[in-house]
């Protein structure tokens, strides 16, 4: 840009200049015969490399308040300006080259044709060169500020839209057509995933990139060499990956494309293709999390942010939420291979999805553990239990499942996702209980006994922890004489307000949890200890009675904590008496046989519990190691009861006799009680009538009164 007042200037600087070439490119030419005229110019022609610029025009500072509109209201800071004075002394040349921001300072005079070609080409080759490292700076900007936006996606579009960005951003063409396309497999079809510019109404109709078939050639020639193709006005970036589908990015600009561009193209492709390959990682994890990746329907996560959206919705539809187990899904698992297993839940899977995908959701939550939310006239349980009445053929096989269901209704439902999901167990687990094959829907009373249950849990191992628990100790009693001839150890519960809590309320709960194992060997050493007390004391040949429960009588560790309680407290083995139930000496009688003549070994004596309640084989009971027998106290009470004979109690004494037991009768409150069991042949009972269950010291004081 020549910009000079002087007419000849113009004419000679342009003689002077026209046939140089520079760089392979010759000069073209702007005028400005003022400074006014120049600025109104330079506001819309950017593109200029050097400015020749007059100082004195319409003022004699003219030129040099123009170099401070470029540099600092125009903003031009890479145009080289190259200040020319026939008049020195209105700028001399210290002060001009010392106070404003031009790149050269010469005299009109002394810029002959060979000076001028010097400087001319000087110039541009110092703005080439700034230009080249503002145009990379830029670009490094443009790469690092994308590729920290990038790598944070989750979302494959998302991510599209902001590489389309940067690249526009680079180019500084807002109407630049840039299309991405991927190919799920090498030959496959190629498919628009994202769209700019004019191409966007491909992204709504991708049959129209048949009449673009140098686009489709590009990126087909793009993916099969999965190499950049960058040529002159258009460019096919390949974005590398390590999964199996195929990824490039076609670029269409309205201008040249440099070697300058391509060495930025190809960089921030590489940089674009790490990133994709997170978006891509962190879509196949983000599906994963929310995926059964066996059966491909949604799993327990993805059910409970399903179960989120609906809960947080005002003013609910009809939902109803089941969830269905399937019957004996472990026994057909174990017994067929879990190979076959997976097959059936696949097959179930898929059966439910033909039924139900287009009205519900549905998930597998568990192993064996599906569910379905719906409208309320939809996922109703007998269409559910319907879908399980055809056999499934797997492997050629026909396998007949049954399934039982457990509903919440959600319309109005008060609680969270994580209650609402409890709940509908809770209702499977009491349909479980009442009959399989059927279903249950949950109604409050149901949480509120289960929250009791958890609360009562929770309470029981606090209490245990805060020594709440204590062992008191029932006597029992030669019938005859009266005297003591033993006790039998019970575990009690105060609660810190005072409050007992009864046995058969708390005991079922430490069975339940699985506490009763501790509780079982901590009842067990306690009553060692007092059995050992007792010894000390003068007791000759006191018993102590102690009841095992059935977890803890089959646990791996009971005879070596037997062993202990017996070695830590130096009691004699044949004064302590484990009792276990009829019901228990039933449930797997070799295991019992075992153990009970390991415990023999050990010296202790075995007494049957509850004897009459359940439902022994004789001829099995003769074989067992035992040596006595428990009257239930509902039999005892039978023998004052006016509208009952006392056949049971003789029947149970007349039997031990045969086999050579010893038998003592419970929860003797009467002394016509204890008179007609004398009468019947029963030596021993306990019960009210002699003492209610004592505290240490009031047993020692009972038995002191005894003597």
């Amino acid at each position: 840009m020549i910009i000079d007042d002087d007419p000849d200037v113009h004419s000679a600087t342009t003689f002077a200049l026209s046939s140089l070439a520079i760089q392979g490119r010759s000069l073209s030419f702007l005028h400005a015969y003022s400074a006014v005229q120049a600025k109104e110019i330079l506001k819309n022609e950017t593109d200029i490399a050097i400015i020749l610029l007059d100082v004195v025009m319409e003022q004699e500072d003219a030129g040099l308040h123009l170099v401070n509109t470029i540099r600092n209201e125009l903003g031009l800071a890479e145009v080289r300006i190259i200040l020319r004075t026939g008049q020195p002394g209105y700028a001399p040349e210290i002060d001009a080259i010392r106070d404003f921001d031009i790149n050269d300072y010469k005299t009109k005079s002394e810029l002959t044709r060979t000076k001028l070609f010097t400087t001319v080409t000087s110039a541009i080759r110092s703005y080439d060169q700034i230009c080249s490292i503002n145009t990379l700076r830029r670009a490094s900007d443009i790469t690092t500020r994308s590729s920290r936006e990038l790598i944070s996606q989750t979302n494959l579009n998302e991510f599209a839209a902001i590489a389309i960005r940067s690249i526009i951003e680079y180019f500084n063409e807002p109407n630049i057509n840039l299309l991405l396309f991927k190919q799920d497999e090498l030959g496959g079809a190629v498919n628009i995933i994202a769209a700019n510019g004019q191409f966007s109404q491909l992204l709504n109709n991708p049959t129209k990139t048949s009449d673009n078939s140098l686009i489709l050639q590009t990126i087909e020639l793009c993916l099969i060499q999965q190499q950049n193709l960058i040529e002159s006005d258009h460019a096919a970036l390949y974005l590398s990956n390590t999964t199996q589908t195929r990824y490039a990015l076609y670029i269409g600009v309205n201008k040249q494309i440099t070697p300058q561009d391509g060495r930025f193209l190809d960089v921030f492709s590489s940089n674009v293709s790490v990133c994709l390959d997170n978006v891509l990682l962190n879509i196949r994890l983000r599906t994963h999390a929310f995926t059964d990746p066996l059966t491909n329907l949604p799993n327990r996560l993805k059910l409970l942010h399903m179960l989120d959206q609906i809960l947080a919705q005002q003013n609910r539809p009809q939902t109803t939420l089941a969830l269905i187990d399937i019957d004996h899904f472990a026994e057909t698992n174990n017994a067929l291979g879990h190979q076959f297993g997976d097959l059936l839940l696949c097959a179930v899977a898929e059966r439910l999805r033909h039924h139900f995908e287009h009205s519900c959701k549905l998930a597998r939550i568990g192993s064996d553990t599906f569910s379905i939310v719906g409208h309320n006239d939809i996922v109703r349980p007998e269409i559910i239990l319907s879908l399980f009445y055809a056999p499934f053929l797997i492997e050629k096989q026909d396998v007949q499942l049954s399934a039982t269901i457990g509903l919440v209704k959600l319309d109005d439902y008060q609680g969270d996702t994580s209650d609402a999901l409890k709940d509908t167990n809770i209702a499977l687990k009491q349909a479980k209980k009442q009959q399989r094959t059927g279903y249950v829907y949950f109604t409050n009373n149901m949480g509120v006994e289960i929250r009791e249950r958890v609360r009562l849990m929770r309470a029981l191992n606090s209490a245990f922890q805060k020594n709440h628990l204590f062992v008191v100790y029932q006597p029992q009693v030669e019938i005859s004489s009266a005297k003591a001839i033993g006790a039998e150890a019970l575990l009690r519960w105060k609660t810190a307000e005072g409050k007992y809590i009864p046995p058969d309320q708390f005991i079922p709960i430490a069975e339940y949890s699985g506490l009763i194992i501790e509780l079982g060997d901590w009842v067990l050493r306690n009553a060692c200890f007092e059995l050992k007390t007792l010894l000390k004391k003068g007791y000759d040949d006191f018993k102590m009675s102690v009841n095992v429960s059935q977890a803890q009588f089959l646990h791996p560790e009971f005879l070596n904590s037997v062993r202990r309680a017996i070695s830590d407290t130096g009691v004699p083995p044949h004064l302590l008496d484990l009792e276990i139930t009829e019901s228990m000496a039933m449930e797997d009688p070799i295991f019992l046989m075992e153990t009970l003549h390991q415990l023999k070994k050990i010296g202790v004596k075995i007494s049957i519990d509850d004897f009459g309640t359940g439902f022994s084989s004789l001829s099995y009971l003769q074989k067992l190691p035992i040596d006595q027998l428990k009257i239930d106290r509902s039999f005892v009470n039978q023998i004052v009861d006016a509208n009952s004979s006392a056949s049971i109690p003789k029947m149970i004494i007349q039997l031990c006799q045969s086999l050579g037991l010893s038998v003592i009768a419970e929860g003797v409150e009467e002394l016509k009680q204890a008179e007609a069991l004398v009468s019947f042949g029963c030596s021993y009972a306990q019960g009210y009538y002699y003492s209610k269950p004592l505290e240490t010291l009031m047993l020692h004081e009972w038995l002191g009164q005894r003597l």
